[in-house]
């Protein structure tokens, strides 16, 4: 089963938790709840043996539909910072954690990611409405279009799709945010890792661009700072991008963890594993649980971060599993 994220459940049920245990005041909440950060003994993360992205990744872009180049370059950016060194706490930073995974042989994940090439679907290929399987379909068509197809890279290549504003993709919004798995050789050729994300600024931004958005009915006023209702500023801007990046990180460290759903997961059901990124949804600093995003940073314009990239750039980057402390980890905590 292809990969989903229940950001509408989740929050909601974090939601009805924080009305019961919770208090939005952040120091205090940060105080009483410092080292929750989604640890627990009970968390049963297994390695089943398959291959992790070992390799030097090579990274392809497929714009599907159309896109602002000012979105782009906000997405390229963040990819560029993956494996390029920022002030401290940096985006590659953020990635150490993902690269503490390794294979049966000992290799880690790696730390050299190169976008590769990119591919503009500005004609929307395959309309705008995109099953579940007609992602491959549109991967299919970037590596076979003439005359400036992407390369088919078996070896170690990785395709991101990205989908536009206006696109609608199969349970986008009701049930997730992002996907990844595996192409299908009778459609794209080979079998090689995918990840898909839409832009939900116009579609659902309150579930899957939180918390630069807040959800419409979830029948609570958004978290209350210095005595006010604020809603978290995106940092570069663009609240639906913004919320992008998140999701594309998340999907970036399961696929390189996960990229066959044989590797590194939690559960007993293959078919709907619990991977790094999902068991730390929601969190982006110290201190974060139950509906509350942890202590992260926020500039005088109020736009909430808590990690740097290139080219000036700040991110805010949930956080991923850590395999040896055993709990949800970024760069930017504080203990």
């Amino acid at each position: 089963m292809q990969k989903h994220h229940y950001y509408h459940f989740l929050l909601i049920s974090c939601f009805c938790f924080s009305t019961l245990a919770l208090s939005w005041n952040q120091n205090k909440q940060f105080n009483e709840a410092k080292n929750y950060e989604g640890s627990s003994d009970l968390v049963d993360l297994q390695y089943h043996m398959g291959p992790v992205l070992a390799s030097p990744m090579n990274l392809y872009i497929i714009w599907y539909g159309h896109w602002n180049p000012t979105q782009q370059a906000i997405i390229r950016d963040f990819l560029y910072s993956l494996s390029s060194s920022s002030s401290y706490p940096s985006v590659s930073n953020w990635w150490q954690t993902v690269r503490l995974y390794t294979d049966q042989t000992g290799s880690n994940i790696t730390g050299n990611i190169v976008l590769s090439g990119e591919f503009y679907d500005s004609k929307y290929s395959h309309g705008g409405y995109l099953s579940r399987l007609a992602i491959q379909s549109v991967i299919k068509n970037a590596v076979t279009s003439y005359p400036r197809p992407l390369p088919l890279n078996p070896h170690n290549g990785l395709y991101l799709v990205l989908t536009s504003w206006d696109v609608q993709v199969q349970d986008f919004c009701r049930a997730v945010c992002g996907f990844h798995y595996f192409t299908f050789p009778n459609i794209v050729g080979v079998t090689v890792p995918y990840a898909w994300v839409g832009y939900s600024g116009t579609q659902c931004p309150g579930i899957c661009a939180y918390p630069f958005a807040w959800p419409k009915n979830s029948g609570k006023p958004p978290p209350s700072t210095n005595g006010g209702n604020n809603i978290m500023h995106a940092p570069n801007g663009d609240v639906g991008v913004d919320g992008m990046i998140s999701v594309i990180a998340h999907e970036l460290a399961e696929v390189s963890s996960n990229p066959l759903v044989n590797a590194w997961y939690a559960g007993d059901d293959p078919t709907a594993p619990t991977e790094i990124a999902d068991l730390c949804v929601g969190v982006y600093g110290s201190g974060g649980g139950g509906g509350y995003v942890g202590k992260v940073f926020r500039d005088s314009w109020g736009n909430g971060y808590n990690v740097n990239g290139v080219n000036g750039r700040r991110f805010l980057v949930q956080w991923v599993w850590n395999p040896l402390q055993r709990r949800c980890f970024g760069p930017n905590a504080v203990d």
